[in-house]
């Protein structure tokens, strides 16, 4: 007779339908098999081993303390802490230390969720959904967390600049409607490229509509805590940071974003008429060298005169040197510098879910929580292409059409 094969129970019992309950509990016997290894490193000695040394760690195993629970972004699982009694030096665990109820996988989905639109009476049931029915999160614990993330944002707005090494700022404001304001608030916010390609939220405050008080002071602030004056500062058309500007860093370069540019004019065009102004538009940023860009403005103007678009021809002219002051830096950092995309992104969702609700009672708390979230997105910014460039520009080296100017060659001196 032929034998059977031998069965493995563990396959033999999961089925899809119980899948997600199989990995939390794979996942808790890992865990718990893990606290058992720290005391054993602890203690230098297995369960039911004796010191087999006079210089051993003295102390013993004392049992479990009570079933905590721990959320993690897969489950909520329960665990027992093993305790150790008379040692000299207090057993802490790295796996599980004090307290902690939540992984920082866990914190950081928590603002994400409540700023794409969850309320805070719906978090209980929503998170005991994802993570399991006894997740430990209410309405109550999102209130602690808000409360905290005010203590942090205060503590990161008094932090030093002084070792970043700033290149590039983006700079914008996006607005907040709160329940209990009258108006809606401009939250001014800065976003830094560093000379090692990182790029960094360096500010993030309320402003009174994005006016020159509010970004002068902002600036200062900044400059106060440290940071240098940036080699060029990317913005949109807001009249306010460019003023600002001259009053704290009048040296740094003033860009306008090319996004911004594009639909105000677009906007001024006829729909039937759009498809090809884009195309028209598009050539002018993305040309080889600031001449070439000058011919394009000027293909485009011309076809706008033969269409009698004279408004959306004159418009291109505003401010036309901060829109192609980027070719005096280099060419692989054009794709970074000709928009706010950088700011535009992670503040896209922020924007629907402020602007369409009363979410906040005061802009203080949307401050605080707009904060976290950015935070959460700082962690997934791109990082600059070149940074090997980058300390070439904060060193001062300067840049025509996107590459190193050639130095002018010092006259000799006459006999």
């Amino acid at each position: 007779m032929r034998a059977e094969k031998p069965t493995n129970e563990f396959e033999s019992r999961v089925t899809w339908r119980n899948l997600e309950e199989a990995i939390r509990q794979g996942a808790q016997e890992l865990l718990q098999h893990a606290l058992e290894v720290e005391v054993t490193e602890f203690l230098g000695r297995q369960r039911s081993e004796r010191r087999a040394a006079v210089d051993a760690t003295d102390g013993y195993r004392n049992g479990y303390g009570k079933p905590r629970r721990l959320t993690t972004s897969c489950g909520t699982i329960e665990l027992r802490r093993p305790r150790v009694r008379d040692v000299e030096e207090r057993f802490e665990s790295r796996l599980l230390p004090l307290f902690v109820r939540r992984t920082e996988k866990v914190d950081e989905l928590l603002p994400e969720l409540y700023l794409h639109g969850l309320a805070l009476g719906d978090f209980d049931l929503a998170m005991r959904g994802l993570l399991g029915d006894n997740a430990p999160i209410s309405a109550a614990t999102i209130a602690r967390l808000k409360e905290k993330w005010k203590t942090e944002y205060n503590s990161w707005t008094g932090r030093s600049l002084e070792e970043s090494k700033v290149v590039y700022m983006w700079v914008d404001g996006v607005y907040v409607k709160a329940g209990l304001e009258k108006d809606k608030a401009a939250l001014l916010v800065a976003i830094a490229g560093l000379a090692d390609g990182r790029k960094e939220i360096v500010a993030l405050r309320p402003g009174h509509r994005e006016s020159e008080s509010s970004w002068s002071e902002l600036l200062r602030d900044l400059a106060a805590r440290g940071m240098n004056a940036p080699s060029a500062v990317i913005g949109d058309g807001h009249l306010g940071i460019w003023a600002a500007l001259r009053n704290v860093f009048p040296t740094s370069g003033q860009l306008r974003c090319w996004n911004h540019r594009m639909v105000n004019i677009l906007d001024k065009i006829p729909k039937r008429l759009q498809q090809r102004a884009t195309i028209l538009l598009r050539e002018i940023p993305n040309a080889d060298s600031e001449a070439k860009a000058e011919h394009a403005k000027q293909r485009f103007q011309s076809w706008c005169n033969n269409e009698g678009l004279a408004e959306a021809s004159a418009m291109l002219d505003r401010d036309w040197e901060r829109m192609v002051a980027f070719y005096g830096f280099p060419k692989e950092h054009w794709i970074h510098l000709r928009t706010t995309n950088i700011i535009e992104s992670p503040f896209a969702a922020l924007r629907l879910r402020t602007d369409a609700a009363k979410r906040f009672s005061k802009v203080a708390n949307a401050t605080a929580m707009i904060f976290k979230a950015l935070l959460v997105a700082q962690k997934k910014f791109r990082r600059l292409n070149a940074p090997h460039l980058l300390s070439e520009v904060f060193n001062g080296v300067n840049f025509k059409d996107g590459h190193r100017a050639k130095p002018t060659p010092r006259k000799k001196a006459s006999a």
